[in-house]
């Protein structure tokens, strides 16, 4: 990607270096993070995404399934984003979205608010309880903040078999889509939808609410290009491997030798390559309506 010598937005909080900041923030349902941990446990033997567990989070839930475990890192000292180049590329890759989604919104005669991203180590607290490293890079709608540990980089190649820029800026874009979601009330509206009906009609409202987001980044790829020529040989090729390695069939298969589809809060890795692909090609917001497609 040719990213580096793009602006670097100014909304993101540096809060590496501050250790694991359990029991601060706002709590979910009287949830601490001994009760955050309870949840985080039987997400991963259920393959249930933790936010599915977490009443009241809006539909904003982290690209991938959680990791099998959590490994908390506490650097020494505290740094400025942009001071390291995995920060500066989060940074640089969040201010094209907001160069991107800014004129499409105000094309349709709406104002585009940007989300602030969070840089965090291990765990930090959200307005939607406490996040954390093993619940991958996420979107909390009520503060509209993107929350991400930049060592999920090095699981996205290491872990998932999908290394590369593009495939890390996917991975932003997608948890931004989320926000553009929130931004239209589409979250909302889903979300109310949720706590009306049982979990597995929940889960298939949740798959997608992510493949729509997995389309949206691919809105924003494709106009980031056109307009910025961000797009170098082989990064579409990243983007649709690392959609297609966090599949809920090919995660399941992985970590639990099967597949249940009735437990997908995300979508398979076929319709996320799909979805994903179809934003990129055509460009255009209105063909990321996955609640009206009769074929996900």
């Amino acid at each position: 990607m040719r990213w580096r010598t793009g602006r670097r937005s100014e909304n993101v909080e540096d809060r590496r270096g501050e250790g694991p900041q359990y029991g601060r923030g706002v709590r979910v349902g009287g949830m601490g993070g001994l009760g955050l941990i309870v949840v985080i446990v039987i997400a991963l033997l259920t393959g249930i995404d933790p936010f599915t567990l977490l009443a009241g989070l809006g539909g904003g839930g982290s690209a991938v399934q959680p990791a099998p475990t959590q490994q908390i890192n506490t650097p020494s000292s505290s740094r400025r984003a942009g001071a390291d180049e995995p920060a500066q590329f989060a940074a640089t890759i969040l201010a094209d979205t907001e160069d991107t989604w800014g004129p499409i919104f105000a094309g349709a005669g709406r104002r585009y608010q940007a989300p602030h991203l969070v840089l965090f180590d291990g765990a930090t607290p959200s307005a939607c309880g406490q996040g954390s490293a093993a619940m991958g890079p996420f979107y909390c709608p009520l503060d509209q903040k993107v929350y991400l540990d930049l060592a999920f980089f090095r699981e996205l190649e290491r872990r998932f078999a999908a290394p590369g820029d593009f495939a890390q800026a996917y991975v932003i874009a997608h948890e931004v889509g989320h926000h553009v979601q929130n931004q239209l009330g589409i979250a909302d509206r889903v979300q109310s939808l949720r706590q009306r009906v049982g979990e597995r009609e929940a889960n298939a409202l949740s798959v997608r609410m992510e493949l729509q987001a997995d389309c949206l980044a691919g809105v924003w790829a494709h106009n980031a290009n056109k307009q910025r020529k961000l797009l170098e040989p082989g990064d579409v090729e990243e983007g649709l491997r690392a959609a297609a390695a966090i599949g809920d069939d090919t995660i399941q298969r992985r970590s639990q030798g099967r597949v249940v589809p009735e437990s997908w809060t995300h979508g398979s890795s076929e319709q996320r390559v799909r979805w994903f692909r179809r934003g990129m090609e055509s460009g255009n917001l209105n063909e990321c309506d996955t609640f009206t497609s009769a074929r996900l």
